[in-house]
């Protein structure tokens, strides 16, 4: 039975403790990507781009700029959720895409550039703030799909992004935004936390 996406909401919890003698399969990576692409993205940029760190040698780069946090070595597989900043020069990639798959005409596909031309041309604060937003989006979809697929996983800002970019040679408009561990829980891990009382986070105008 598949599990829902509320179920998935109310189970999932940041996991520190992986089991270390469990891997991932390539196609169970592929899969993960997949459904973190299907979250959104403003004018389907997909301005993200995802580094699954899953081999010894990769691990232990990763490790040594991640603050060498133990479950990046523990882990299955951890994703770089990467943010592109000048994804609209690519927006032709899209454009294809959409006319061939989407339905979209040439000539509607053409307006949609324009738009992406007019907001993110020349305008780094905006291709930044999209790329963390998108990159964040993604990294919530891929976490989601990884608890529907009986997987843990575990989010982490705690790294040096310098370090990450050198250690990967990633080039200077994909940002590491995010790391997630994603493999089997160990033990010793916290359920997830409690959270405010909706009252306290919602106001209805």
């Amino acid at each position: 039975m598949t599990m829902s996406v509320k179920s998935a909401l109310e189970q999932r919890t940041a996991i520190n403790y992986f089991d270390a003698s469990k891997s991932l399969t390539e196609q169970q990576i592929e899969e993960l990507v997949r459904l973190a692409t299907l979250a959104p993205t403003a004018f389907n940029l997909q301005n993200w781009h995802f580094v699954a760190v899953q081999s010894d040698a990769a691990k232990q780069k990763l490790h040594a700029a991640a603050y060498k946090q133990q479950k990046v070595l523990d882990a299955s597989v951890t994703f770089i959720v990467c943010g592109e900043i000048e994804s609209h020069k690519n927006f032709d990639r899209v454009v294809k895409t959409l006319v061939e798959r989407g339905g979209v005409s040439e000539a509607d596909a053409a307006v949609w550039k324009g738009k992406v031309v007019a907001t993110h041309e020349n305008n780094p604060t905006t291709q930044q703030a999209e790329a963390f937003r998108s990159a964040s989006l993604g990294a919530m979809a891929l976490m989601l799909a990884a608890e529907e697929q009986g997987l843990a996983s575990g989010p982490m800002s705690g790294f040096d992004p310098a370090a990450v970019s050198a250690a990967f040679d990633l080039p200077a408009t994909r940002i590491p935004v995010m790391l997630v561990s994603v493999g089997y829980a160990a033990e010793g891990n916290y359920p997830q936390k409690p959270r405010l009382d909706v009252a306290q986070v919602l106001d209805i105008v």
